[in-house]
């Protein structure tokens, strides 16, 4: 598997070409994020953590609500501090006056553009919140309405399915997070380099695509850390491929929707080294019993119980970072199924860059 080499990358004006470009950024945003970022990100983090904030408040959409599940994984794992995702609507369409004195909102978007997330950020700051806007554009509307904001650096995203603003809110989240708790994120110095070597194993991606080029529906299943990257790769293969893909906590998987796996449904299991994974395990077992079309993203011994899968490079990285090694193979399938069902990744039906919700 090591051993396989990317694919030629498709030229320009061809279907895809500019998901795939921006997919290729990833590691060198990686790095710009830990060289020219975390600077900023760690001294914005100590100046939260000296107002000691009680409770912790996520808002987002798409792509962004998954970055901000990661982020609720972290914070309450690593911070121990209660945290909740938020409904916009509350405010933006029944007008709810919050109390949210020593509450820090974090408010995750790529473009910083939806009306709502911003007219939520404004209402929660002025309802005594301590808001942060983490988006990928300065200059946006949502910055300028929040207390503090963190830039992902991930330069210009012209393709309308986010790839590489995903992974750069993951890291800055992390960074963030770790800064909270006085830590320096040094870890993640191992991800760009480890990001390089999974894109560039394209060959592997378009054998494992070939299997889902027919689905009619498909099911991805993860626990712990690993059940946002589970949502994200669902999100991805829906916007660009349009195969209906539901996402489960593998705790969620057994309360009832486990009756509809049998032995030509396939399932994607995403299992992060650690204690998230061994949680995934009677999840596993169940499938297997089922007789289900299983594929594994993780660790050697997981893709090998299975019918199939992509190994990942986990040895020395730990649990809470994984999610940014994971979803990059599951990017790559998506474009790959997509390419191979004659649609353009780059163009999917129904998608605006920034969604006007309100």
């Amino acid at each position: 598997m090591a051993g396989s080499t990317a694919s030629p990358a498709p030229g320009r004006g061809s279907p895809g070409w500019i998901m795939s470009g921006e997919m290729a950024e990833q590691p060198a945003v990686l790095r710009r994020i830990l060289a020219d970022g975390a600077p900023a990100i760690r001294a914005t983090a100590e100046r939260i953590a000296a107002r000691r904030p009680r409770f912790v408040l996520l808002c987002a959409r798409g792509t962004s609500d998954n970055a901000a599940l990661y982020a609720k994984y972290l914070i309450e794992i690593r911070l121990g501090l209660p945290c909740g995702l938020t409904s916009m609507s509350t405010t933006t369409a029944y007008g709810a006056e919050p109390h949210l004195d020593d509450v820090l909102l974090i408010t995750v978007s790529q473009s910083g553009g939806s009306p709502d997330l911003t007219a939520s950020t404004k209402a929660a700051r002025e309802a005594g919140a301590i808001t942060l806007a983490v988006t990928n554009n300065a200059d946006s509307p949502l910055a300028e309405v929040s207390e503090f904001h963190l830039d992902l650096l991930a330069g210009p995203e012209k393709a309308l399915p986010a790839t590489k603003t995903y992974t750069a809110e993951l890291l800055a989240l992390y960074l963030f997070v770790e800064g909270l708790r006085g830590g320096d994120g040094a870890p993640a110095a191992l991800l760009p380099d480890l990001a390089e070597q999974i894109l560039a194993r394209g060959t592997e991606i378009r054998e494992l695509a070939g299997r889902y080029r027919f689905a009619e529906r498909m099911v991805i299943t993860s626990r712990g850390y690993g059940y946002p990257t589970a949502k994200e790769a669902a999100l991805k293969l829906m916007e660009t491929s349009y195969i209906p893909a539901l996402a489960y906590s593998g705790a969620d998987l057994l309360h009832g929707p486990l009756a509809m796996v049998d032995n030509i449904s396939p399932v994607i299991a995403i299992v992060t080294e650690g204690r998230g994974g061994a949680a995934l395990q009677p999840v596993l077992d169940r499938l297997r019993g089922r007789g289900a079309d299983l594929v594994v993203v993780g660790p050697q011994a997981q893709v090998a119980a299975a019918s199939g899968g992509f190994l990942l490079p986990t040895d020395g990285v730990p649990e809470e970072i994984q999610p940014i090694l994971e979803i990059l193979p599951l990017q790559k399938l998506a474009w790959e199924v997509t390419i191979a069902r004659g649609q353009d990744p780059d163009s999917p039906r129904a998608m605006a860059k920034v969604t006007q919700t309100r």
